[in-house]
């Protein structure tokens, strides 16, 4: 079924409803880049959708549009019609090349079907007594005749097989790009906010069936804001991405890492108990906190970024609701500790 914003570019009201998104990024502030206008059009064409009310949100809270803002919108709320657009197509494609295969398949059975008369009549001819040498050379000739046309077809077929074969995996491989594309942040290139919640559901269900620990963590860059107002949310974007690039490095398969929204990350650890999350979390913030970041535009000083975590190990059957609830509490438990620590929620739970 077609979104009402669908439904509205394919009518009459098309126009109308372009010329109101462009009023509304320019009364918002908002640069009408192709990636914004398309944000634009889908909050203005269905403000209460969850798009438009996560827009609405973003804009009563006085910051700037930036890129990064469109960027994570657009992983958070628009893959899934590219990815379902791009599976349309494939699926187009996939209905053309089996088409043609079933055609040559066709061409190919009735081949071999008019090959086999071929040689039933012939083998009936054969058999007629008093058959003439030059009626078995005109025999014999047919049988050749079919025969090469049957390879014909059959080398025709082989060759329609390959063309098919190496479509299916180029198809196969694009899909598996844009699939990949649909569940990574834009910004980070850690895991986006859907990736993580499959993953996390998956890390749980694994941990059951095979009697295994599971530990999440929560980590949020310390006073972000702070940065954001004093050099802009461009260098921002810069801080998230150095962040980022430590924490996915550290976080390596089978560890899940991703963006969880604006400044806070979370990384999940099968098999992995709190202890050896707490070392590695210890070593993503010993790390970050020990550069000094500069402003790539004017190579201004920014100082040292220092992150907060918190983490939880799961407990048997735990849901990965509650167990992100767990890991939170450690983390805000960080920051009222006074920020850039560890808080390992297990001990918490002890000192209860």
């Amino acid at each position: 079924m077609a979104t009402q914003v669908e439904t509205a570019l394919r009518g009459p009201e098309a126009f109308q409803l372009a010329r109101r998104a462009l009023a509304e990024m320019e009364a918002a502030g908002v640069w009408p880049t192709p990636l914004n206008f398309e944000l634009w059009l889908h909050y203005v064409g269905d403000p209460e959708g969850p798009l438009g009310r996560e827009i609405t949100r973003l804009l009563k809270t006085k910051d700037a549009f930036t890129e990064g803002t469109a960027e994570m919108l657009a992983a958070e709320y628009l893959p899934r019609g590219r990815l379902s657009e791009e599976i349309r197509d494939a699926g187009a494609v996939l209905n053309r090349e089996l088409s043609s295969v079933s055609d040559a398949i066709a061409k190919a059975r009735e081949s071999q079907a008019a090959y086999g008369e071929t040689l039933a009549e012939t083998g009936a001819r054969i058999d007629q007594a008093g058959a003439a040498p030059a009626d078995l050379k005109q025999l014999v000739d047919g049988l050749t005749d079919a025969t090469s046309r049957v390879q014909r077809e059959n080398a025709t077929l082989e060759r329609r097989l390959e063309t098919s074969t190496k479509e299916v995996a180029r198809l196969r491989e694009h899909l598996e790009q844009v699939r990949r594309d649909a569940m990574t942040d834009a910004l980070t290139n850690l895991a986006n906010r859907k990736a993580f919640d499959e993953e996390l559901l998956r890390a749980c269900e694994q941990a059951d069936q095979n009697s295994t620990v599971v530990t999440l963590a929560v980590l949020d860059i310390d006073h972000f804001k702070r940065f954001n107002d004093t050099w802009g949310h461009q260098t921002g974007d810069q801080v998230l991405r150095y962040v980022a690039s430590v924490i996915g490095r550290i976080s390596k398969n089978p560890r899940v890492a991703a963006r969880y929204g604006g400044e806070e990350f979370a990384v999940i650890f099968p098999g992995e108990g709190a202890l050896q999350v707490e070392t590695a979390l210890n070593a993503i913030r010993e790390e970050i906190g020990s550069r000094a970041l500069r402003r790539r535009s004017t190579n201004d000083e920014l100082g040292a970024v220092t992150i907060s975590a918190g983490l939880a190990q799961r407990r048997p059957g735990e849901s990965g609701t509650l167990l992100l609830d767990r890991a939170d509490e450690a983390l805000y438990a960080s920051k009222r500790a006074g920020r850039n620590r560890v808080t390992n929620g297990e001990r918490l739970d002890a000192a209860a």
